[in-house]
């Protein structure tokens, strides 16, 4: 490698760095980066949050079949627009409207399995309102 070369790559290697550096200042803070909450002292705060593994499980159940009840009322909305356009057959129609209640079933067999309502699916955004439109 020439002098030249290692130059060249020794800049890049300055030009990573400084990147990096950038891209970590840009990091959310951490819990340790925070000020305590006025009237508590550092050790009072919690580091880690406490959890039992029947929560996390329904959670995270709750999470995915949330995800799984978006992409289903997108796929029926995208059908019904289909069917609109007169995009598919007579036959295509039923095959498509079969599978589409079977999975409206199946989403339902799976919250009772997990003792959830499709209203919990429903998570709130906050200011931007509520994850899934209203059942029409």
């Amino acid at each position: 490698m020439t002098n030249e070369e290692a130059r060249g790559a020794g800049r890049r290697l300055d030009e990573v760095a400084e990147a990096a550096a950038r891209a970590f200042r840009l990091l959310p803070a951490g819990p340790r980066d925070l000020p305590a909450p006025p009237g508590t002292t550092s050790q009072a705060r919690p580091h880690r949050i406490s959890t039992d593994r029947d929560t996390v499980e329904r959670d995270l159940v709750r999470l995915v079949l949330t995800l799984v009840e978006l992409l289903r009322q997108l796929m029926e909305r995208q059908a019904l627009h289909r069917v609109d356009q007169g995009d598919l057959t007579e036959e295509q129609e039923e095959r498509l409207g079969a599978t589409l209640l079977l999975l409206h079933e199946r989403m339902n067999e799976l919250c009772a399995q997990y003792g959830l309502t499709m209203d919990e699916l429903n998570l709130d955004l906050g200011p931007l309102g509520p994850l899934l439109p209203p059942p029409e």
